[in-house]
């Protein structure tokens, strides 16, 4: 495949910059040619940096350029509909993180956007471009570890958030935010929907994100339509490592999936034995990062489907909120309260 797609990107926080570089320097079939941000300083730094001509803190601008075929929307979540939203009637096609709006309703309206433009949709859910995830896929989809049963998600981050992110307005809070992921993996791992959850969370080790109403642990169970049973556990304070892992048990084997060892290096004394752990996203994912824009790219080059849906997108949010209520309410929440 010879042709380069002309690509632009729309937020250049933490993960605009990865996107931004992988498209300008690591995917030959794309051509990174615009760059959009509020912070002024943010968006010309990174377009020097990268040899990008045109920046703008406006994404209007962006949108407006016919050069521009499609768009990376890497903006908070709080900005998503509108962003998106202009981007399908500008006819470009997108890719956009997770997740795509922070309530139903947004969500609906991008998707009806999506569906009357008729524009290539894609949504940021990198764990299923993940080599273990890919293959464990494999795994379940050749009978090896006979029918799932159960489903279980662990997701920790090493650090509490700047403060102002974790505000719920802003990411969604814990649940939304970083669980959302394994809420997508249960549907694509168990291929089926999630019937029920129950949530148990708290703030037990960060008392600040009680200021902006975000918590810092929570466990979700989950029933699934068929029965099979789901678990999934986020935290903030795993101070040792980036630690994601993810188990999944059959009715004749079980496959687990991720690792805490980042160098393959064992340090042998005789105080014991250590090693280093996964220090962040990038490094557990980056690859994962590069195979999933690079999917987009060669499937808006071929006019393909994308592989992950806005319907994947909605399911997944319909968990999220359904998780929320859950830990607020203090019971079991069923999803038909939140299907169309």
């Amino acid at each position: 495949m010879n042709a380069r797609l002309p690509v632009g990107v729309i937020g250049l926080g933490r993960m605009g910059q990865i996107y931004s570089r992988h498209l300008a320097q690591h995917i030959s079939q794309s051509r990174l040619v615009y760059l959009a941000d509020v912070i002024q300083e943010r968006a010309q730094r990174l377009a020097d940096e990268l040899g990008v001509e045109s920046w703008s803190t406006d994404y209007r601008d962006l949108l407006a350029d016919k050069a521009v075929q499609a768009v990376f929307v890497t903006s908070p979540t709080s900005t998503h509909r509108d962003v998106v939203i202009a981007a399908a009637q500008a006819g470009k096609a997108i890719f956009c993180e997770k997740p795509i709006a922070l309530t139903l309703e947004d969500t609906d309206m991008i998707l009806d956007a999506i569906d009357q433009t008729g524009v290539t949709f894609q949504v940021g859910f990198m764990r299923r471009f993940d080599a273990g995830y890919v293959k464990a896929k494999e795994q379940i989809e050749a009978g090896v570890i006979g029918n799932p049963v159960t489903f279980k998600s662990i997701g920790r981050d090493p650090f509490c958030p700047d403060l102002e992110y974790a505000r719920p307005s802003v990411s969604g809070g814990l649940i939304l935010d970083m669980a959302i992921h394994d809420f997508d993996l249960g549907r694509w791992l168990m291929a089926d929907e999630v019937r029920r959850v129950y949530t148990e969370g708290g703030t037990l080790a960060f008392p600040q994100l009680n200021t902006v109403g975000d918590i810092d642990n929570a466990v979700v169970n989950m029933l699934f339509e068929n029965g099979a049973l789901g678990n999934v556990e986020v935290s903030r304070n795993a101070l040792y490592g980036y630690d994601i892992r993810t188990e999944i048990l059959g009715t004749q084997g079980g496959l687990n999936i991720g690792y805490y060892r980042q160098t393959p290096l064992l340090v042998m004394t005789r105080e014991g034995i250590g090693h280093d752990m996964v220090p962040y996203i990038i490094q557990r994912f980056g690859d994962a990062y590069l195979a999933q824009s690079r999917d987009f790219i060669e499937r808006v080059l071929s006019d393909r489907e994308p592989v992950v849906s806005g319907h994947d997108a909605r399911a997944a949010l319909e968990i999220g909120l359904a998780a929320t209520r859950s830990y607020k309410e203090a019971r079991p929440v069923a999803l038909s309260e939140y299907r169309r």
